[in-house]
């Protein structure tokens, strides 16, 4: 089996076009066959009437001898029988094969009759005429040599054919070229990348569909060249993530194989132990999560329910939180009524809450509004805290990432919060902005759809 594409490519062109060549000759003659024929038939006959007519003028000697030094005799041959069968020819043969002539057919040509035949195919005449002679009726048959006209009509569709395949071949090969090119430009790029290079320019420039292709393709490329780049933050972040706590949970362990500890230095070790195995197990469940989102292999439960009494309960059960540090809420919740998943939802709410109150000041304020037009609604939740620096703005959406990286130690959590509130009202097909000045605090922007289609 041809495995190159190229070849095949090729192959299958030339034998379209021999084909087509071989059956279009064919079809061009049959049509033209009869055409041909009458031609061919048309001149033998005045040919055979001039003979005749020479024969019954001159006497049969003379006769003889001006018919046999006709210039005609290139392209017909004569054969004059008499009542026994015997034959005179005049002409020369050359290595053409003279047509046989049937006891019945001369037989007819004597009695008086005319015979006309094609024997060989197109333009190929053989006519039998009577002639009157002084020793009585002969039976003259005269056939086609090589028909001028037929000679040339075959021989100008062969050249024709010839010339047809052989250009057509040649265009073929290089417009094979000219279309396989890219196609292993791209077979090469595939194996680049398998590779792992995503590095790779394919300069493509064609607007047909390969062009497209190709253009695809380095979309496709720049995506996985993104979700590689992704993959390696993802296992770098998790690796600092997961070492930390576990750096901790091992240190202070070996500490408690001291026996000289106090009871209160063992019970703060173990405080310590338990508090980063409960961070580590949040980091999971929330990773767990939000894979979960990302595969949309958890479907949305969706519900009707009030939107501004859900965001009042998520308020008072992080009460605990906000009414140690004197932090005020400022409410503008006008009722709205919206389709979406309640627990889904519950978690956006209580995500940007707990930023809002973890990253302001004592005694800030929390403002939570919710404006609703035909379609949409939209929550804004603006606080007073330490705000986001502009460059950070764009990435608080990803996995892992701390925009408080200078407050690292102070501020605790996994940077996973925010990408999983992303995830959640991407899959309500909503939106979710924010704008932030350093010091100034930071506002979040999310627009739900207040209906949300079913196939989400």
């Amino acid at each position: 089996m041809i495995r190159s594409l190229y070849i095949r490519v090729v192959l299958t062109f030339l034998v379209s076009v021999i084909a087509g060549t071989i059956i279009s000759f064919f079809m061009s003659t049959w049509i033209f066959e009869d055409q041909l024929n009458e031609n061919a038939q048309i001149n033998i006959r005045n040919f055979g009437q001039d003979v005749v007519q020479i024969y019954k003028t001159l006497p049969a000697d003379e006769a003889e001898l001006f018919v046999s030094r006709m210039k005609q005799l290139d392209s017909y041959h004569i054969r004059i029988y008499d009542a026994t069968g015997n034959f005179q020819s005049y002409g020369k043969l050359n290595e053409h094969k003279s047509s046989p002539v049937s006891t019945d057919q001369l037989k007819k040509v004597l009695n008086g009759g005319v015979v006309q035949d094609t024997p060989k195919g197109i333009a190929t005449v053989l006519l039998g005429l009577p002639i009157k002679t002084e020793m009585g009726t002969r039976a003259m048959f005269l056939e086609t040599l090589s028909p001028p006209s037929a000679s040339f009509v075959v021989q100008f569709g062969f050249i024709f054919a010839s010339c047809s395949l052989i250009v057509g071949s040649l265009l073929i090969v290089v417009a094979s070229v000219y279309l396989v090119r890219p196609i292993k430009k791209l077979t090469k790029a595939t194996k680049r990348i398998a590779a792992g290079d995503f590095n790779v320019k394919l300069n493509i420039k064609q607007t047909t569909e390969i062009g497209t292709l190709a253009r695809s393709f380095e979309e496709m490329m720049h995506d996985l060249q993104q979700l590689e780049q992704m993959r390696r933050e993802f296992v770098t972040n998790v690796s600092h993530e997961v070492q930390s706590p576990l750096t901790s949970i091992s240190g202070y362990a070996s500490a408690l194989k001291q026996v000289n500890l106090s009871d209160h230095e063992r019970s703060r070790y173990l405080d310590i132990i338990i508090a980063e195995a409960k961070r580590m197990s949040k980091m999971s469940d929330s990773l767990l999560k939000l894979s979960l989102l990302e595969s949309q292999s958890q479907q949305l439960k969706l519900i009707t329910l009030s939107l501004d009494e859900q965001i009042r309960r998520v308020i008072v059960a992080l009460q605990p939180q906000w009414s140690a540090r004197s932090i005020h809420f400022e409410l503008d919740l006008q009722a709205v009524k919206v389709t979406a998943d309640h627990d889904q939802l519950n978690q956006v709410w209580t995500n940007i809450l707990s930023n809002g109150i973890k990253f302001s000041e004592d005694g800030g304020v929390i403002s939570v509004s919710i404006k609703q037009d035909i379609k949409n609604v939209t929550v804004r939740i603006s606080d007073t805290g330490i705000g986001i620096p502009l460059e950070d703005q764009k990435r608080i959406f990803e996995r892992f990432f701390k925009a408080d990286r200078s407050h690292s130690r102070k501020y605790d959590g996994s940077g996973m919060g925010l990408a999983i509130v992303k995830q959640i009202v991407s899959l309500h097909q909503g939106d979710i902005q924010v704008e932030s000045e350093p010091g100034q605090g930071t506002t979040f922007f999310v627009t739900l759809p207040i209906s949300t289609p079913m196939d989400s």
